[in-house]
């Protein structure tokens, strides 16, 4: 019963080991941080450098974060895995996983507790991080990239997929082949000419021209306390008028005239040094 246990156990081990080590081989980098979140400095105890050598060692290529990134990994940043060691409770113990995450911050790997005993920190951080690296010379680490990545597609949660190069190609055909067919469809179909007079053209303009001094002279009643203010379309406020006894007289603020309704117009009285002067005015309410 119990050979019969641990054979189990151990084809569990060399399947989960298996997969990890496929899974591994399609990441092309390893992005080492320039600081653990258990350590107050950067690469405090060389541990971060130490981190890139021994990835380095096992035939990963290692980026330090912060340094040039080559071009592909800067044009699909999911060809990169990114590290991290994390630290455990322990009374007499130092114990630090290594744990790797794809470009979408899923964990792809966790490697078993490095252990040291050690009293001084740094010789324990040291030998604790050599220790649980241990599983990654049996992996036997090569690139080996699932398919011919060249774009990324991000999906509706917001996390990036690789896109591979048939499927890229297939998509660029099909628009290549919809181009194609919209310049045949322009060249088949016969575009309307519209032949225009220099006499058209000329009316046209002061036809626009005029309707523009038309709409420019307009003034827009808006009411306010004890009135109305005249705004133009700019909007700008032209005159304030305040209210009177008289229907449809008004006085304007800040100046010696007067608004009111002659007829179907409404005019402005003012006096223009000694001469009475008089303008119609064109009132929206």
């Amino acid at each position: 019963m119990k050979a019969k246990f641990f054979s189990v156990i151990i084809t569990c081990f060399i399947i989960s080991s298996a997969y990890s080590q496929t899974n591994l081989n399609e990441y092309k980098y390893v992005i080492v941080p320039n600081k653990f979140d258990f350590l107050r400095e950067k690469d405090q105890y060389q541990m971060n450098s130490l981190a890139e050598f021994l990835f380095e060692k096992y035939g990963f290529n290692a980026i330090i974060e912060g340094e040039e990134y080559p071009d592909d990994l800067t044009k699909n940043r999911c060809l990169a895995l990114r590290s991290d060691v994390l630290k455990d409770k322990g009374m007499f113990k130092t114990k630090l996983q290594v744990e790797l995450k794809d470009c979408n911050d899923r964990v792809v790997y966790t490697s078993p507790t490095g252990e040291s005993r050690e009293k001084e920190y740094g010789k324990a951080y040291n030998e604790a991080l050599r220790n649980a690296f241990k599983p990654f010379e049996a992996m036997h680490y090569s690139y080996k990239p699932k398919e011919n990545v060249t774009a990324i597609t991000t999906n509706e949660n917001g996390s990036q997929q690789p896109v591979a190069n048939n499927k890229v190609s297939k998509e660029i055909e099909a628009l290549k082949a919809e181009i194609e067919n919209l310049k045949k469809e322009k060249e088949v179909k016969p575009q309307p000419t519209t032949v225009i007079t220099t006499n058209q053209k000329i009316n046209e303009v002061k036809t626009q021209v005029k309707e523009e001094i038309a709409v420019a002279g307009v003034l827009y009643a808006q009411e306010i306390a004890n009135g109305f203010q005249l705004v133009d379309s700019s909007p700008k406020v032209v005159y304030r008028m305040k209210n009177t006894g008289l229907d449809n007289v008004f006085l304007v603020e800040g100046k010696s005239a007067i608004i009111f309704k002659k007829g179907n117009n409404w005019v402005i009285e003012y006096y223009l040094g000694n001469q009475l002067k008089q303008d119609v005015l064109n009132i929206k309410f």
